[in-house]
């Protein structure tokens, strides 16, 4: 069983708390992409969203900024067979907090790097 990826859904970089207004003057007004609501369920924990053309930067925001906080997310249109294939391998997946229209999991690599996988609802 292969994972049929689809694209790069979205980065995350994590920020200091507190310094949102920096990290929006620069990513919006620098870069130029464009602030998108984050969804209900994870606006507790802080940070915003962004969309330039074609990827998504998921600014996060921690006490003390940890580098496994960040992390590319790959969007799948099997995500169930992908599951199934990485615990076929024994690589122990995190289920995280769901969000409105999207299945999706983290994982670390063998080297401590957190990838997650996302997959839209809508899609078979």
């Amino acid at each position: 069983m292969n994972i049929d990826y689809r694209r790069v859904h979205h980065i995350q970089i994590c920020i200091p708390v507190g310094m949102e207004n920096e990290a929006r003057m620069f990513y919006k007004d620098v870069l130029g992409f464009v602030e998108i609501e984050k969804p209900e369920a994870l606006k507790k924990n802080g940070g915003f969203w962004l969309k330039g053309t074609g990827i998504e930067i998921h600014i996060g925001v921690e006490k003390d900024v940890h580098p496994s906080k960040r992390h590319p997310a790959f969007e799948v249109g099997n995500i169930d067979e992908a599951r199934a294939r990485l615990q076929h391998f024994n690589v122990q997946i995190k289920e995280e907090t769901q969000i409105a229209g999207f299945d999706r999991f983290t994982f670390y690599d063998p080297f401590k790097n957190r990838i997650e996988f996302i997959q839209p609802k809508s899609v078979s």
